[in-house]
């Protein structure tokens, strides 16, 4: 539709003429003409190949725990539940923690970490009143979460939020601990989301997060700072 006004429809000609002109000049550089209708493109996502790329579980847990390392991540692979608490146990002991907060998970509730730190102060999510997680979160040594998937070839946890699942678990303690069962771990993020793909409205989660190692900022000097905007220390446990 043309506009109306004559100073307007003047000034969406020019730079329609630069704009021509621009392109024009790429092209020129490029050693080809510019294009004079619009291209076709018969593929849409990923290609085929990608949609069947698939590694073993050993590929998988030796591929994310690459990537995780790379990304400035600490990553174990543990047999077993009493396991998982021998570790936490000593990364409590080591840091001197005090405070810890834990997603309301069956999976972290069946670990009896509460039994085996009595000393230690506990916050589970979605048990205090809504006003006190956020500060509680904050002011926590270590989180606690259990992951609601992993994409071992980009490294990365995938969790989700809820009631009983805060985001702030994973992002405002000091320390993240995320429990990955060696089940929930995928070949390829594209397998994370199409386990999302088609819920229903009401059993959509709040929030999907994907969380790639620790917290990383950069500011235009290219100076790197770790653990700005969440946790600096993370930890990713493989279990099975």
């Amino acid at each position: 539709m043309a506009n109306p006004n004559p100073f307007l429809a003047g000034l969406e000609e020019k730079s329609r003429e630069r704009q021509k002109e621009f392109i024009s000049h790429i092209a020129g550089r490029l050693g080809r003409k510019p294009l004079a209708e619009k291209p076709q493109h018969p593929f849409k996502g990923a290609p085929s190949f990608w949609h069947g790329f698939e590694l073993s579980e050993e590929e998988r847990i030796a591929l994310f725990m690459e990537n995780w390392r790379k990304a400035g991540g600490h990553a174990f692979r543990l047999p077993d539940g009493e396991a998982v608490q021998q570790f936490i146990v000593e990364r409590v002991e080591e840091t001197k923690a005090r405070h810890l907060i834990r997603q309301d998970q069956e999976e972290l509730e069946n670990l009896g970490l509460e039994e085996a730190l009595p000393d230690v102060e506990w916050t589970v999510w979605g048990r205090e009143p809504k006003e006190q997680l956020l500060p509680m979160a904050a002011g926590a040594d270590i989180g606690l979460v259990a992951v609601d998937f992993a994409a071992a070839y980009t490294g990365s946890l995938v969790v989700t939020s809820s009631a009983q699942k805060g985001r702030s678990v994973s992002l405002l303690p000091t320390i993240m601990i995320a429990i990955i069962p060696v089940s929930r771990l995928r070949t390829r993020l594209g397998q994370v989301l199409a386990e999302f793909d088609g819920k229903p409205r009401e059993q959509f989660p709040a929030g999907i997060h994907f969380i790639s190692g620790p917290s990383r900022s950069a500011d235009i000097e290219n100076d790197l700072t770790i653990g700005v905007h969440g946790p600096g220390i993370v930890y990713a446990l493989l279990v099975g």
